[in-house]
């Protein structure tokens, strides 16, 4: 099995990039350790309409939660051969409150018709 759960703030505003057959999001997220002042930077690429989400809701600082899986490639440069390994995001969900993202994201998205917690938006909810 390979998974991948991860909880952090990125390290970068998302790079989106639109393929012939798919759209491609980069980014880096910084996970603190357990351990005080230790954390683990990871790459994370997203396809599609992740990829889209990803973009138009997180930007450089926010935090964010993402399921995904492992994925390892060889490259070139300089001669040199390098190995990187990337999470590929198939999940991803908010993890800051709605305060915490309000510079980078807006308050709802309407044309889904749901909030940022994939619930439905209704204003007349009793609680």
């Amino acid at each position: 099995m390979n998974k991948v759960i991860l909880c952090g703030h990125l390290t970068r505003d998302v790079e989106l990039r639109h393929g012939q057959s798919t759209d491609v999001a980069r980014v880096g997220i910084a996970v603190n350790r357990r351990i005080k002042d230790e954390v683990d930077f990871f790459n994370l690429v997203a396809f599609g309409k992740t990829a889209e989400f990803l973009s138009k809701y997180f930007s450089k600082g926010s935090k964010i939660l993402v399921e995904g899986r492992l994925q390892t490639s060889t490259y070139e440069k300089d001669g040199v051969k390098r190995t990187a390994t990337d999470v590929i995001i198939e999940q991803i969900e908010f993890a800051g409150s709605k305060r915490d993202n309000r510079d980078s994201q807006p308050a709802r998205d309407n044309s889904y018709g749901r909030d940022f917690n994939g619930a439905p938006d209704y204003d007349d909810t009793p609680f």
